[in-house]
């Protein structure tokens, strides 16, 4: 290639390149299948690119075999019929059928349950956000929402359902993706493997807000997951700054406990998600907004502007330091 020529093939590659690595920088991340921090999604992930690499294997071999065909005089192509039979009959028949083998295996595999689990989650899809419950052997349930909490390399069994409609759980980065069907329990067994922090979602239509249903799977080492399990079970403690105080009064004053749980308080209400440790969780409203004191304060003045047709009330009556004291309280339980 000369001078000229080099430096046209420059010219070309250079906007290329950064579009590449958006590319390539998506493949990563919280929420990402390509980015196998589980047991299961490694399977599923290995399972891919040996699609991937054969389907794009056979295709850049049908097209050279259709380009020699198209310029090759007929004379020089023997063999026209075997070409035929061979390459479009058995060929795609014995790959197929060998992929397909592999597939109901690796199904299998997936679905089977550990002999001995950690403990079990359940998970229940609600229109839109996530009850979590940890039953854990010869301990009380513990009740969670929108975040799930899970140890590394340890199996753990989760039981999802649904309470409403059809939900799908899926978290890319642990495991496969199962339904969440009103009236029946799936199981889905998980192994995670790197600590960290992961994304799910719901991955089938519910609703109007189906796009803002996320939620976090937070993984821990197991020293540090028991250690979480236990301060879990603790009451909150009382607030420490007279602002503080006044939240908690003003969240029993306008009736919150009757929707919301907050342990070791007169609050247990089972209608929304229990907000015992909402603080320590990196998000709100199933993934919706950051958890901050102005988000949680934006949320209960707004709830319905900011997530429409959700079943928690705007409570816009109340004046701006009482809801700030109140969102920091809530913030505070960590």
């Amino acid at each position: 290639m000369d001078g000229a020529g080099r430096r046209t093939a420059r010219h070309l590659l250079r906007p290329a390149l950064p579009a590449a690595a958006l590319a390539l920088a998506g493949c990563e991340g919280r929420q990402s299948a390509l980015d196998a921090a589980g047991v299961s999604a490694q399977e599923i992930l290995a399972t891919s690119w040996i699609l991937f690499i054969g389907g794009a294997a056979i295709f850049l071999m049908v097209m050279a075999l259709a380009l020699y065909a198209a310029f090759v005089r007929p004379e020089r192509f023997p063999g026209r019929r075997a070409w035929v039979i061979g390459g479009g009959i058995l060929f795609p028949v014995v790959t197929l059928t060998a992929l397909q083998i592999h597939e109901f295996a690796l199904a299998r595999r997936l679905a089977t349950l550990a002999p001995e689990t950690a403990f079990v989650v359940e998970v229940t899809g609600l229109m839109w956000w996530w009850d979590v419950r940890y039953l854990v052997p010869g301990q009380e349930p513990l009740r969670a929402a929108n975040e799930i909490v899970l140890p590394a390399g340890r199996p753990v069994e989760l039981r999802v359902a649904s309470a409403d409609v059809i939900h799908s759980f899926w978290v890319p980065s642990l495991a496969g993706k199962i339904d969440m069907i009103p009236g029946h329990v799936n199981r889905l067994p998980v192994v995670a493997q790197r600590p960290g922090l992961y994304r799910g979602q719901c991955a089938e239509y519910c609703g109007a807000q189906h796009a803002l249903m996320a939620f976090d799977v937070r993984v821990l080492p197991a020293d540090e997951f028991d250690a979480w399990m236990a301060a879990q079970r603790r009451p909150v403690p009382e607030p420490p700054t007279p602002e503080l105080a006044r939240g908690r009064d003003a969240f029993f004053a306008l009736g919150c406990q009757s929707c919301h749980a907050v342990r070791g308080t007169e609050a247990d209400g089972l209608a929304g998600p229990d907000l015992s440790r909402i603080g320590a969780r990196a998000s709100l409203a199933a993934g919706t907004l950051p958890t901050r004191v102005e988000s949680i304060a934006a949320w209960i003045a707004g709830a319905q502007h900011i997530k429409p047709e959700n079943r928690m009330p705007s409570f816009d009556v109340t004046d701006s330091e009482t809801l700030h004291a109140m969102a920091a309280w809530l913030e505070s339980l960590k």
